[in-house]
């Protein structure tokens, strides 16, 4: 169970970072596509554990 939710929370960050940077890849924030790419690299790194 304690797995399950673990993976649940990593692709829950993966699709918030993705959401982040497809919606603010349309203006030019810097700051906040490091922000996407930041979750994304932690859900990604959260999964592979």
């Amino acid at each position: 169970m304690k797995g399950f939710l673990k993976k649940t929370l990593a692709v829950c960050l993966i699709g918030l970072g993705l959401g982040i940077l497809l919606v603010l890849l349309l203006p030019t924030a810097g700051w906040l596509f490091i922000i996407g790419v930041t979750v994304v690299s932690v859900g990604l790194i959260w999964l592979a554990c």
